[in-house]
């Protein structure tokens, strides 16, 4: 704990305001109290992240900003220091998120054309295409379809979470959602656990086991017995049914209209936007998440999801 005051102290020398309000002493004193405030910023962070963020970046980002925020504060102005801090912290996480430039539009331009590509085969072709045929249909490699891929399940998470492939900006924001907000955001996440349970069940398989559990592609794999570029097709369907199905009750100006509403696809597709809307109700929705919006999806939430 002393190394690591006396390198946050270094830190804030580099920082440090011209004529300082507390003494060095009383800074030291602010911030040593207050470290676990960074510990607890940083994992409310990481809940809403991409797991491929390492914590230590955080962390490092959200003691300086801790530090400058000991070093600018003035008791006289009446605002306690933790809440002082506390938005200062939150600022130094984004500052430090923006750097790492996790979701970037080119990826965002990738899955939309992947996505888009993937649906149009799929109406022509009555079955999900194979990477050769998608990668063919985007003029590139199976190679770098799958390196595509990998970078947009980064931002897929985030879909998953939020509904949306948004900056970090617009995710992980610094203010607190007012009751009608909060009421809406309990009610999209309801959505998600029925939109999921609602899923065929090798679908729903992948898509708890790959986002919810965590487990690499090839444990899944070996357990359903097909190979990885089958789960990866597996998981791109599930993420598309999962986005439309989430559409078309939350926002049915973004739901895709079939272009033959009589083919077996497009049948398929209405008969589970169908099955979610038999599966939930606003009292079940609600009851996926507390009055602050947590909720038990994760690691191991195999029984919340199928609640």
């Amino acid at each position: 704990m002393t190394s690591t005051v006396t390198t946050v102290a270094d830190l804030t020398a580099d920082t440090a305001p011209a004529v300082p309000v507390l003494t060095a002493r009383e800074q030291e004193e602010l911030i040593r109290t207050h470290m676990p405030l960074v510990g607890h910023l940083v994992r409310d962070m990481l809940s809403r992240i991409p797991n491929h963020i390492h914590r230590d970046d955080l962390t490092s980002a959200g003691l300086h900003a801790l530090c400058t925020a000991a070093r600018g504060w003035d008791p006289q102005r009446g605002v306690p220091f933790h809440r002082f801090a506390g938005t200062r912290i939150r600022g130094g996480l984004l500052d430090e998120l923006r750097s790492l430039d996790w979701a970037t539009r080119s990826v965002r331009s990738k899955a939309r054309s992947t996505d888009t590509t993937r649906q149009s085969l799929t109406t022509s072709l009555g079955r999900t295409p194979t990477a050769e045929e998608l990668a063919q249909a985007l003029g590139t490699t199976t190679t770098d379809l799958q390196q595509t891929d990998t970078d947009v399940q980064r931002a897929t998470v985030l879909s998953l979470q939020g509904f949306t492939t948004s900056s970090a900006d617009d995710l992980v924001t610094e203010r607190t959602p007012g009751p009608e907000e909060m009421l809406l955001r309990r009610e999209q996440i309801g959505y998600l656990h029925h939109a999921i349970s609602s899923l065929p069940e090798r679908l729903q398989t992948v898509v708890t086991e790959y986002f919810l559990q965590e487990r690499p592609m090839a444990d899944i794999a070996k357990d359903l017995g097909v190979t990885e570029s089958r789960v990866s097709q597996l998981r791109a369907e599930a993420l598309s049914l999962l986005r439309d199905g989430l559409n078309t009750h939350l926002d049915p100006e973004m739901a895709p209209i079939p272009e033959n509403p009589d083919s077996i696809t497009a049948r398929r597709r209405a008969s589970y936007y169908a099955t979610i809307a038999s599966n939930t109700t606003m009292h079940s929705r609600l009851a996926m998440t507390n009055a602050h919006g947590h909720t038990s999806i994760g690691r191991g939430a195999r029984t919340a999801t199928a609640a």
